[in-house]
């Protein structure tokens, strides 16, 4: 019996040993061991560490798409172009002999041709040159004609209040112009 009592002491000590000299040890290091803190769902963030790219490596791979997209430019096999052009205070997605019909007045005549110069992004089947905001002048040319100068159908908007002789009619017409894109061209100078 007392050998028993005797060896639950000597565990409890080793045990209270073994508490102080992990309290104190990592009193004196601020950052937890690896052993002594459980792994939980809160020990660690739920997404994935993310490692970056190595610098050397991103621009080796940047050079070789730079190089594959010029030169797919410059052999002209890349299909069908399409163009985000910015135009009259919207974004327009448009590819060559597409018609735009816009709701204002354009100071254009019928018949001129003008240059759309805010392009946001050009695509064709293996690439998509997006602009940050722009693309360049020297990069993208996108054309149009200017096909029609007309007005849209007229809106009726008719306020009424009733038993109040109330009546009032207004016929709203706005003018519109209709643009023929005619072409969208790429040139093979990529930086």
């Amino acid at each position: 019996m007392a050998a028993a009592v005797a060896a639950g002491a000597r565990r409890r000590a080793a045990a209270f040993l073994l508490s102080s000299a992990a309290r104190h040890q990592s009193s004196q290091s601020s950052s937890p061991q690896q052993g002594l803190v459980a792994k939980t769902s809160l020990s660690s963030p739920p997404w994935p560490e993310v490692k970056l790219p190595d610098p050397v490596e991103e621009a080796k791979y940047h050079a070789e798409v730079v190089r594959r997209v010029n030169g797919l430019i410059a052999a002209g096999h890349y299909g069908r172009l399409f163009a985000v052009v910015h135009f009259a205070s919207k974004q327009w997605k448009v590819t060559s002999e597409d018609l735009i019909m816009m709701d204002n007045v354009l100071e254009a005549e019928c018949g001129d041709r003008i240059r759309m110069e805010k392009v946001l992004l050009v695509g064709a089947d293996d690439f998509t040159l997006i602009g940050r905001p722009l693309l360049g002048k020297e990069l993208v040319r996108v054309e149009a004609t200017v096909i029609e100068k007309t007005e849209s159908w007229p809106k009726i908007n008719v306020r009424f209040r009733k038993k109040r002789n109330y009546q009032r009619t207004q016929i709203i017409v706005n003018p519109q112009t209709v643009l023929r894109i005619n072409t969208i061209e790429v040139f093979p100078c990529l930086s």
